[in-house]
């Protein structure tokens, strides 16, 4: 039997479409032509590539998506986000992404969020968990790698949301920290690395509200038999900077003792190749189904500038489903 990485090059070599999706441990890699996707039961719509055709739904137009979220206890958040100020402290860290999962009260079936989410990268695994990711990893063109690391978010009803998201210390020496951090990643697998867009500004549909989010464009030449290498080349980079942290090494380290469940698909990475390139993303704005129950990942970057408040405040504002 083929594994993942054979797999993989055998099909960028024959041209052949595929889907790809690994976890955050990077213990379990994935891959699939679109038609073993479908036989699966995972279904993705990856800006508009898709396999999703036959997925076939009731009544849902009228149907409200209300995930009524149990909130996290503040002290066990605050127990979590203080050991990881600690190792900051101690200089082990310089950016650390907590995140948690919070319960929903809700009779929401995943397959009907997926039907209902808007957003360029959404994914529906089986009966286990759905995706609805705004964030790009990696992108592929024309031998050229492409990363799109997004740090920094605000609510838009806040008055002059975007000029206290562009001037926030906090954010920026976040958002700093991240760039040089997959700067450094794109470095181990591609020439030439160079940022392209330096912290824009991309709005998120929040039901009838809207997020804003800081991103920027980072781009590199890969070697010309990239395809050969792509596996090995992209485990290389993960997991992805923007959800672990700097150093990266030791900030897993971290990760894992603070953190109260291993992540598992949450914060890893899918993706497709389209038979010409190769566009993917980090698993984020993910409710996954536990014990019959739907639990909503979602978490923030934790830095020295970090108050406790305001980071729960945070992981609160990114539970929800964007539907426009």
């Amino acid at each position: 039997m083929e594994n993942f990485e054979k797999k993989v090059t055998r099909f960028l070599q024959d041209e052949t479409p595929f889907f790809f999706i690994i976890d955050f441990e990077k213990s379990v890699k994935q891959v699939f032509t679109f038609e073993e996707a479908l036989q699966e039961k995972i279904y993705f719509n990856i800006n508009g590539v898709s396999n999703d055709n036959e997925l076939t739904f009731n009544q849902l137009d009228d149907k409200i998506i209300d995930l009524k979220p149990t909130l996290i206890s503040k002290d066990i958040y605050e127990k979590a986000f203080n050991t990881v100020k600690q190792e900051l402290n101690n200089g082990n860290s310089f950016l650390l992404n907590l995140t948690f999962p919070t319960a929903l009260d809700t009779n929401v079936e995943l397959h009907e969020i997926y039907k209902k989410a808007h957003a360029p990268y959404k994914l529906l695994y089986k009966d286990n968990f759905v995706v609805f990711s705004p964030e790009c990893y990696l992108k592929i063109k024309d031998g050229n790698v492409f990363s799109y690391p997004m740090k920094g978010t605000i609510n838009s009803s806040v008055p002059n949301a975007e000029e206290l998201l562009l001037s926030n210390k906090k954010e920026l020496y976040e958002h700093n920290t991240i760039v040089d951090l997959i700067r450094n990643d794109l470095s181990m697998i591609a020439k030439n690395v160079s940022v392209n867009k330096f912290r824009f500004v991309n709005t998120i549909k929040k039901g009838n509200q809207e997020l804003l989010q800081t991103s920027t464009e980072i781009q590199g030449k890969l070697p010309e038999n990239w395809k050969d290498e792509f596996s090995s080349l992209l485990l290389k980079t993960l997991p992805a900077g923007s959800i672990s942290g700097a150093p990266k090494k030791k900030t897993l380290e971290i990760i894992s003792k603070a953190e109260i469940a291993p992540r598992g698909f949450y914060t890893g990475i899918f993706g497709i190749f389209d038979g010409h390139q190769i566009d993917s993303a980090v698993s984020i704005r993910f409710i996954e189904k536990i014990n019959k129950k739907l639990f909503y990942k979602s978490g923030g970057g934790i830095t020295h500038l970090s108050e406790m408040k305001e980071e729960y405040q945070e992981l609160l504002e990114k539970i929800y489903v964007p539907i426009i």
